[in-house]
């Protein structure tokens, strides 16, 4: 038995407005109706559920993600021109102490997802 994929479930407070943001980062939607939405990229998948109260400053969900090249996906997400604070922002890809090298994005509803690969160090 092999654990192939672990797939987040998050909170959106619009499921149109979620859609479009994450259109923006290269997914696709596989599914959606009033209630929930499923959206792919490649070998990762996110699933949202409707929240229409979801204060996004005070939404503490989040997943990560393991990119096959972090500076790619960096420089890809970079080009959306998200600001560095608030939300959404993306803080850019940076080598960490503990062997990674991390970039952190907040979507529009505050979800963090981190995306990170192994450093030569690491």
């Amino acid at each position: 038995m092999e654990l192939e994929k672990l797939s987040p479930i998050l909170p959106a407070r619009d499921l149109g407005a979620t859609e479009d943001f994450w259109a923006g980062l290269g997914f696709v939607t596989v599914y959606k109706d009033n209630g929930y939405l499923l959206q792919k990229r490649e070998g990762a998948e996110v699933h949202f559920f409707h929240l229409p109260s979801l204060a996004p400053e005070d939404n503490h969900h989040g997943a990560y993600l393991r990119p096959s090249d972090i500076d790619v996906l960096d420089r890809e997400w970079a080009a959306l021109s998200l600001p560095d604070r608030g939300i959404p922002r993306l803080e850019r890809a940076a080598n960490k102490p503990w062997g990674m090298r991390e970039l952190a994005l907040v979507d529009l509803n505050g979800n963090l997802i981190r995306a990170g690969q192994e450093t030569a160090h690491g």
